[in-house]
This record gives C-alpha cells, structure tokens and sequence, in this order.
C-alpha cells in the first residue's frame, strides 16, 4: 500500500451546482463528486483504476513522487 495527496477543492458549476474536484498530483489524476467524501472516494477509485490498468511505463511517466501541500504566503 502506498499513500498519496488528495487536494480537494469546491467548484461551481455553470448551473450553480456546487462540486468538489479531487486531485492527486503524484499521479495527475483528477475526479470529483458532490461532496468532499464522494471526490476523495472517486479519486482514490480513479488512482487505483491507474495501477491496475496502466502498464509500468505509463505509471513511471505519470509518477510524481514527494509531493506536499504547504501553506503560501502572497501579498494582494
């Protein structure tokens, strides 16, 4: 078992629907769902739909090891 970032931020849709898109940068995979449970649930599904089904050089091309989500300070 490996573990990996999931970045989850709330969108709004053109209709005004609100949706939460997941990230997981390590292995540039994106899903999302209608709630925070439902996107983290989706993109830990989407990740390992990744292992399972990419070959090795897909998954070497795709991995990004040692990524960290750290706060940063901006003027505006």
């Amino acid at each position: 078992m490996k573990q990996f970032t999931a970045i989850i931020h709330k969108e709004s849709l053109s209709t005004g629907e609100a949706v939460f898109v997941a990230h997981c940068p390590e292995i540039d995979v994106t899903s999302q769902g209608a709630t925070v449970d439902e996107a983290r649930a989706n993109l830990k599904e989407a990740v390992e739909g990744i292992f399972e089904v990419a070959s090795p050089e897909e998954i070497a091309r795709r991995l990004r090891e040692g990524a960290s989500v750290a706060p940063l300070e901006v003027a505006t």
